[in-house]
Order: C-alpha cells, then structure tokens, then sequence
C-alpha cells in the first residue's frame, strides 16, 4: 500500500541519526549464531544496517579478510580497485577494509581526490587494468597481475543501510560461485573471534594507498562509448540530478570536459538525504526509477530536453522527457535496444543478441523479434550478462530495476556492472540523433507491438515457503490456464543460459507471471505483464497468488 506521503518532501522524524549510526557500527558486535546479522550476499552484495546489526565493524573486517583469502586463491595479485558512495556507513566501512587490504599487502588504488566512487567507474577502471591480459575459461580473465575491485553501497537502500560488494577481474558483480566461499570464510572469521584477520593502523593503510583517477579516466573515455559530440551539437539542455549520490562530481566533470549544456540539478551530499522527497512506502529511498523518489526532478521537467537521476552509486537511471515525465525502466529499455542495434551501432556483431532478465518486459522480446535479433532471457541479476558484454557476443544487457549497460562504439566491452551514467546520457544522444525523445520513440513502440501494463506487487511468505519457491519444479504448477490463456510455458530455469531463476514463471501468449522469493523481507514478489489491459494484469496478479499458493502448499 502506498504511504500517504509518497512524493512529498522527507520532514526531520524522516532523517537518520547519523552519529548513533556510526557509533552502532563501531560498537554493536554481531551474534554469529543469529542468521539475521550474518554476512549474506545478494545479487548486489552484503547489505544491512549497523542499528541492527547486520552492517557493522566486524562484518567488514571478516569480508575484507575473506575477499583477501579468495583472490589470494584464485591467483588474483594484481590491485585492486577501492570505491564508496554517499551513504552514512560508506566511510566507516571503507575505512576497515583499508585496514585489513593493508595488512594483507594488497596494494590498494583508491580515488586520487578523495572523492565518492560510482560503481561503474570501478568496473570501468577494473577493465582497463586488465586490457589484453590472458583469458581463461569462457572469456574471463585469469591469471597473474589482474586487477579486481571492492565497491562499498548499498546502492538505492535508504540511508541507514551500508553495503559492501566484490568485482572480480571481469569487473561485473561476483558470481555465487564466490559470493558463497567469501560469506562462509567471513561468517567464520566472526565466529573465531576475528583472530584471523590482519589489520594495520588506518593512517599507515591511507599513506599506503595509490591514488588512482577514476573521473577523469572514466570521463574522458566516454566518446568512445557515447556520441558526445553529437550531444553538444545538437544543444541538447540536460539536467542531471546526482539523488545526493557519487555522481555528484561526475557530471560536472562531464559538462565541462565535454562541453555540454548540463545543468547539475542538485549538486548537495547529504547523508541523511534530508532533500528527498519520500518514496511510495514514506522511506528514503534513492530510486531513481519511482515516480515518489524522483517527485522534484518530474517538476522540472520541462526546463531541460532531457533530465536524468541516477541512484547512490549510479548504477541505475531515471530518464525524464517533457512529454511524459518519469519513464518506466522498462519502456526506455525497449527503446534504448530498438535504437542502438537498429543501426546507431554499425561496428557491434551482426549476430549480437539482446539479454534480459526474466521479470523484465515482453515489450523486450517483440522488439528483439521485429530486429532479427536473437533474446538471450537469464534470471535476475546483472552478473548473467558479463560473458556477453567481455566477449562482445551479448552487446546489451538490461534489468527491469533501471540498470543495464553496453558495449563501446567499436564492440569491445565498457562496463560490465550497470552505469546509470551512461544509460542517461544515451537518452540524450536519442534525442540528438532522431530528433525525439525516447518517450516518444516508445509510443511508436506501443503502436506497432501492442500495449502492455506491467506491475509488481508483494505476497507473505515465511521464510520455510521462501525456501520451497526457491526449489520449485515446474510440476509443482498443475495449472493449464492463466487469466483465461493457455500456459505455455513454466519455467523454473532461465531459457536463456539454463540457470536456475529462483522461483518461477509462466508464460501465456500475451501475459506472464514471476514469483521470486524476497531476501530481506517475508514476502514473494509477483511480477506480471498483460498485453490485453490493467484489467487482465489485475487478472494474472490474482490467479498468480492461487497458483503460488497451490505451489507452495496453501
């Protein structure tokens, strides 16, 4: 249910008591037998927050320590990359994994102007490092000298979590693969009490550190992925509103490196992010993809061409056209894969297929089908499109959550973590390069393939049915019809690279369903789309919580 302040400016009550915050983070020590303050990484790494405790000092220290021992493993001795964004807890955490990569002589390339780090200029800088270094198994980087990355965000989450994630040599989002090993040896690290774990004085881990220029390194390769000259001829105005986060000086840097008519919208750090307005549940929220987050910069919409948000770390956007206000992640996604492989991109493979994830748009798949371009459908989480994006096979890869990236002009890989800063300056080289916004490139869409209404919702589930949906079988569905269509399809495994989706889909000719369990809440999300109406969507979300529920055991 929406709260009744959505939209409307955060009031002190709202604000994050940022000592008490920071003191629970040094003083609150977790219990290791407690699952709730273990460390536990998602599909973004581990988040939490120090008041109760599940981000604090010694999650920190462990997850260094154990990221040290699984690089060390895997034979990763080259440097590694140290980014954090705006949020209260950034610092601190930032501070503790100094301590402990110190220790461990790890040499650390941190931001030569001591600025806040957007996740994709750390996979940015990961890539460079690692350019025409020795390739292992499908693509990947293996080998002596390379390169990796720690990101400390939470990306999005409001300003009382920390997060803390780990970039391998690809330079997108670790894999399970790692993610479990380093949570297991950190949850060990803390039940032995932290004995294993180096640490050295922070003033000696800070004089240590190489200073690195992730700006201008990350700002001055833009044209090679953008058509910034196009931009600034055309007189593109474009307001860009950094939410508060590590984009700040980003986008300064870029209008004045690149000469472009851009106007930071708010250029203010505030940790409590006491100039928000609230998002739909009355929290504090840096999405840049809701409509209650973004409130001021819809406003102005008609002050610029095109305005843009990116979340804490950047590595969502929010495009904002004067026609249409806010556009949904999944509409401008439709048009940013119609346009770039419709031609804007003559030097990708002519055999370059379009990744999605499976809760994203359909309006995705007609788009690919009507370009000839084969769909590539892989579960949630950006970490599946990294083999595409390094060997070129996979030019783009986008969520339904506002994150995507893709390759450079000339096929060879960008990024391979989300960058909001790049996909917001793509709308404006749409509207450069046609003449329209991308709001209106999508009403053209809608014309030719239909209409769609898509909307996600929360289910309860407790954490024993969170479990079963996770290892669902598509026998457990005995439903043959969905809001009066035949299934199709029920799908438990991605079509695209068969990896198990963590839940379920099922798929009729013009609507669908997916149920996937929360990992911080005691819910299930249903995510659904209906070409026929809102009134079929509210259709499918209904039999969608009866089969579930059937599913699951009632």
């Amino acid at each position: 249910m929406t709260d009744s302040r959505a939209g409307q400016p955060a009031q002190p009550a709202d604000l994050v008591d940022l000592p008490h915050l920071v003191t629970a983070y040094y003083a609150n020590k977790p219990d290791p037998d407690d699952i709730d303050q273990q460390v536990a990484f998602g599909t973004s790494g581990h988040r939490g927050s120090s008041l109760n405790t599940a981000f604090n000092e010694d999650h920190i220290l462990a997850t260094t320590q154990a990221i040290v021992d699984y690089r060390r493993a895997q034979g990763f001795d080259g440097p590694l990359f140290l980014g954090r964004d705006t949020h209260g807890l950034s610092e601190p955490a930032w501070s503790s994994a100094l301590e402990v990569l110190a220790a461990n002589d790890v040499t650390v390339l941190v931001d030569s102007a001591d600025r806040y780090t957007p996740t994709p200029a750390v996979s940015h800088a990961i890539l460079v490092a690692n350019r025409g270094k020795v390739t292992g198994v499908d693509g990947m980087p293996s080998g002596a000298g390379l390169a990796d990355g720690i990101v400390v965000t939470p990306s999005h989450n409001p300003p009382s979590d920390g997060g803390f994630k780990y970039n391998p040599p690809h330079g997108g989002p670790a894999d399970s693969d790692a993610t479990k090993v380093i949570a297991a040896r950190a949850n060990e690290l803390i039940k032995g009490g932290l004995k294993d774990v180096k640490r050295i004085p922070f003033s000696r881990a800070r004089a240590g550190a190489t200073a690195y220029d992730f700006m201008g390194t990350y700002v001055d390769d833009l044209p090679s992925v953008i058509d910034i000259a196009r931009i600034k001829d055309a007189g593109i105005r474009i307001g860009a509103d950094p939410l508060g986060g590590a984009a700040v000086d980003y986008w300064g840097a870029i209008a004045d490196r690149h000469g472009l008519d851009l106007t930071v919208v708010n250029p203010l750090v505030d940790a409590t992010w006491r100039f928000m307005t609230l998002d739909w549940d009355g929290k504090i929220r840096m999405d840049c993809s809701s409509p209650s987050a973004m409130a001021s910069l819809i406003t102005r919409k008609d002050d610029y061409d095109i305005a843009t948000g990116n979340d804490a770390d950047s590595d969502r956007h929010g495009i904002v056209t004067p026609d249409a206000g806010l556009m949904n992640p999944n509409h401008y996604l439709s048009v940013a894969i119609q346009y770039l492989y419709g031609g804007a991109r003559p030097q990708w493979r002519d055999d370059g297929f379009v990744g999605k994830t499976l809760v994203s748009s359909s309006m995705i798949d007609r788009v690919a089908a009507d370009l000839g371009r084969r769909l590539v459908e892989v579960p949630v989480g950006f970490k599946w499109f990294v083999p595409g994006l390094l060997d070129g096979s996979g030019p783009f890869g986008g969520e339904e959550s506002a994150g995507a990236s893709f390759l450079r002009m000339d096929g060879s890989v960008w990024t391979t973590d989300k960058d909001g800063i790049l996909l917001a300056l793509l709308a404006s080289e749409i509207l450069a390069a046609t003449g329209k916004s991308p709001s209106e490139h999508y009403a053209e869409l809608t014309a030719k393939h239909g209409v769609p209404a898509y909307a996600r919702i929360d289910a309860p589930a407790n954490r024993e049915q969170k479990a079963r949906l996770g290892a669902l079988t598509p026998d457990a569905v005995t439903a043959e019809t969905l809001a009066g269509e035949a299934i199709t399809a029920k799908l438990t495994e991605a079509p695209g690279n068969g990896a198990a989706v963590g839940g379920l889909k099922v798929v009729t000719d013009s609507a669908w369903f997916a149920a996937r369990p929360s990992g911080t809440e005691d819910v299930y999300k249903i995510y659904a789309e209906s070409f026929k109406g809102e009134e079929h969507l509210a259709q499918v979300q209904a039999e969608a919580k009866e089969v579930v529920g059937a599913a699951l055991g009632g």
